[in-house]
């Protein structure tokens, strides 16, 4: 693939791109920032190849994510588990009086990412798959597992 129609790519699914690497990095924009960064040099200097394999917006979302990893490994090596945070923080889920966002939040971390990239990102549970590194029967699994979590949620709150 030439320069110039990566470099068109990397435009189209930048917004996206930010997106997924901020919730990469624990929802922190700064290091979303660089790691969105970093992944853009791999993809430039051709450290990272897109073989077309798969969906561009998917192999992009793989590299931000093991990018994300690396980066947080070399940042902090260890972070105890009070520090960690779960959810979206600036994603548009607020449709109604029921926050949905704080809903999403309040899923385990696979469900949460899984619904994340269904139903914001439009992912396919194979491209899914894919960037998360897991088994598509784990996906399928994590998908329909998290689904029934919020409609509970959901319910409790319309209550």
């Amino acid at each position: 693939m030439d320069k110039s129609r990566l470099t068109e790519l990397l435009q189209t699914h930048h917004t996206d791109a930010f997106l997924w690497a901020s919730h990469c990095c624990h929802h922190n924009q700064e290091d979303g920032q660089e790691v969105l960064q970093l992944t853009y040099i791999k993809v430039l200097e051709k450290k990272a190849k897109f073989n077309e394999q798969s969906a561009f917006k998917t192999w992009l979302f793989s590299v931000i994510r093991y990018t994300a990893i690396d980066y947080l490994k070399k940042k902090k090596p260890f972070e105890g588990l009070e520090n960690l945070k779960i959810g979206v923080e600036d994603a548009p889920f607020e449709i109604s009086t029921i926050n949905y966002k704080k809903l999403l939040e309040r899923l385990p971390e696979r469900q949460h990412q899984v619904l994340l990239l269904a139903f914001y990102h439009e992912m396919t549970l194979a491209q899914i798959a894919i960037v998360t590194n897991l088994h598509i029967g784990t996906v399928r699994t994590h998908y329909e597992r998290g689904k029934e979590a919020m409609r509970t949620l959901i319910l409790k709150e319309k209550v």
